[in-house]
């Protein structure tokens, strides 16, 4: 059974990353009642990085978690309420949002999406199966479960050679396994990676299996080049495909674009009056900390501007 509504937010943020944690403050500033609802870990994809060197404020870095505990802590100050909770809906009722999670049921007048991307799944056999066992999407989470092991890292951008870096602490061996013949990281990132006697490269590589029973015994790969098969020995694969968009409730509410992004305008609205979107879930380019930020203080904006022209 639902719980009872007992009030009416001004503004429900959805998602507790740098966009809604950004949101948060502007909102909470703005002496707006304002509830955020996060179902993981409040900073969201973030706080798996050991390491954020490119947020500005930091010359010397900051851990992606103490980056959005940081941002919590702030806007809680100013009055921000957060729930711990997954959201499996929204409904429109006379002019308000009725917003259905799996703690009960809550009203607003504005609604700020910011439920920003989880990973993408390689999609092949053994990959569920071996979930937890020898299967993650987080060196920072399960890194140093592989001491002196040799596991395999898949994918060639940031994340994937950032976390190979990182598990170099833990393992005797990183190997990444990138389709491609060269990294799509950061210059920086990749001159750490090829000085990194841990760090070893295949190219022009794709994984068809993961294997293994009860754990990851190792990876049926396939050249894209020349259709070879071999088999790798690893005891843990770190899987960097890319992001999708949480964006699965939204389908029978909005249009989504191919990938499942909201588009949104300049204001970052949607098509739906009052509904806002923020961060890594709608249409735009860079997919950055900062710039999801910068989405947050602009969407809280929009929605106190449309708050105000509702009274």
């Amino acid at each position: 059974m639902s719980k009872a509504v007992d009030r009416t937010y001004d503004v429900i943020i959805i998602g507790g990353g740098p966009a809604g944690l950004s949101a948060g403050l502007y909102c909470a500033r703005a002496r707006l009642s304002t509830l955020l609802i996060e179902k993981g870990v409040i900073g969201g994809q973030i706080s798996n990085a050991e390491l954020v060197e490119n947020y500005p404020g930091f010359p010397d870095g900051i851990s992606g978690y103490e980056l959005g505990q940081a941002m919590h802590r702030q806007a809680k100050k100013y009055g921000l309420e957060t729930l711990s909770a997954e959201v499996v809906g929204i409904e429109l009722a006379q002019g308000k949002k009725v917003i259905k999670t799996t703690e009960g049921e809550y009203v607003a007048k504005a609604v700020i999406l910011a439920g920003g991307a989880e990973p993408n799944r390689l999609g092949v056999p053994g990959e569920e199966k071996l979930l937890g066992k020898g299967v993650s999407y987080c060196a920072t989470c399960d890194g140093p479960l592989f001491k002196d092991q040799v596991v395999a890292v898949i994918g060639g951008g940031d994340s994937a050679v950032e976390e190979g870096i990182l598990l170099t602490r833990f393992a005797s061996k990183v190997i990444i396994v990138h389709r491609r013949h060269q990294l799509r990281a950061a210059k920086l990132l990749q001159e750490r990676a090829f000085a990194n006697q841990k760090i070893e490269f295949l190219w022009d590589t794709v994984v068809e299996e993961i294997l293994g029973d009860v754990k990851v015994k190792g990876l049926s790969l396939r050249s894209v080049k020349t259709g070879d098969r071999s088999t790798l020995e690893v005891s843990g694969v770190f899987i960097y495909v890319g992001l999708h968009p949480s964006t699965d409730y939204l389908k029978d509410l909005l249009s989504l674009d191919a990938e499942g992004h909201v588009p949104t305008g300049e204001g970052m609205e949607t098509e739906i009056a009052g509904i806002f979107a923020a961060g890594d879930i709608r249409k735009k380019a860079a997919r950055q900390a900062i710039t999801a930020a910068g989405d947050g203080a602009t969407v809280a904006l929009s929605a106190e501007r449309f708050l105000g022209e509702q009274e």
